[in-house]
């Protein structure tokens, strides 16, 4: 019974000793790798970011010239078509009445009054795509139901805040992203900037339209957009975002060079505004300065600076991975 208790003993004592000083021990290899730059003058550009959606230019609901049946559909959502196109034949409350009728007397009779009796067109008031199809053949409309309703154009509609507004002007170029598409960019341009602000959340915000430059298929009517406009471009002295360094009291630095020890030697910056993975620098350097980027390296870590020393350790061809630090 005692040496059960001993051995039970000593395996907790090794478990303990393997997690406190051999797993959790910091890794000896860790280490950055240093990218020489030269500092110069890059082109920036300066953005307002807001979210908007994807509307119609001009929507456009059709309507039934009076009640009646829809006999006929010709075309689907989506499909395009031009001004004077027939999107649906339908019979007036008149005709269906006469119809019927004639049909329970016989099928010669409903031919006769069929041909005799047209029945009525639905045409397409513009050119433009097919964005709503409301009506089912058979079913019986009223003359208030919608039945398509079209688009000429799709557009981009940015939601802007007021502080932003001001900066914002026509014929500016904007860059479109769409949720379900996060990878493709549309390009466009401000076309138009309301007047009339709407108060959402004690925020005024203004709507501006942009219009596309090209259409793409995937693009449709209420999708969820974020729209980059671009304000300025302009030239500044700037840096990758990974040559900052920064202290405890919120200061800022860049290594422009390593003392005989090998530490780096770092001077004081002060940044202005972020563009994507660059900062400008307001002030502390100069054009042709050399500064040092400072970047990740892959070492091989061993895994028996990891291994319980307690458990069977693996051949030497397997014994080594990749590790990113």
């Amino acid at each position: 019974m005692k040496k059960i208790i001993i051995l039970i003993s000593l395996a907790i004592i090794s478990w303990l000793v393997y997690y406190f000083f051999i797993k959790n021990k910091p890794l000896k290899n860790e280490e950055f790798t240093y990218k020489q730059e030269e500092v110069g003058i890059k082109e920036v550009n300066d953005y307002v970011e807001v979210t908007g959606q994807i509307e119609p230019l001009n929507r456009v609901e059709i309507l039934p010239s009076s009640s009646g049946r829809i006999e006929k559909i010709f075309v689907e959502e989506g499909a395009l078509v031009k001004a004077g196109d027939v999107l649906c034949l339908m019979s007036s409350s008149d005709r269906v009445a006469i119809l019927d009728a004639a049909k329970s007397i016989s099928e010669e009779e409903y031919k006769k009054w069929e041909n005799s009796y047209k029945p009525i067109k639905v045409l397409a008031p513009i050119s433009g795509r097919i964005i709503l199809r409301n009506i089912v053949e058979g079913e019986t409309v009223g003359g208030s139901t919608v039945l398509f309703a079209m688009s000429d154009t799709l557009i981009a509609v940015a939601s802007v805040d007021e502080s932003d507004i001001a900066r914002v002007r026509i014929y500016q170029s904007a860059f479109i992203t769409l949720d379900s598409y996060p990878d493709k960019i549309i390009r466009g341009k401000v076309f138009q900037i309301l007047d009339e602000g709407k108060n959402v959340s004690n925020v005024i915000i203004y709507k501006v339209k942009i219009k596309v430059d090209n259409i793409p298929s995937f693009l449709k009517s209420q999708m969820t957009a974020n729209i980059k406009i671009m304000i300025e471009r302009r030239k500044t002295i700037a840096v990758d975002l990974n040559a900052l360094e920064y202290s405890k009291d919120g200061k800022v630095y860049v290594i422009t060079g390593f003392d005989s020890k090998k530490q780096p030697i770092k001077k004081e910056v002060k940044v202005g505004k972020e563009y994507d993975n660059l900062v400008e620098i307001k002030d502390g350097l100069r054009k042709g300065d050399i500064i040092y980027v400072k970047s990740q390296k892959y070492v091989r870590q061993s895994l028996d600076s990891g291994a319980n020393p307690f458990m069977p350790q693996r051949g030497k061809t397997q014994g080594r991975v990749m590790r990113k630090i």
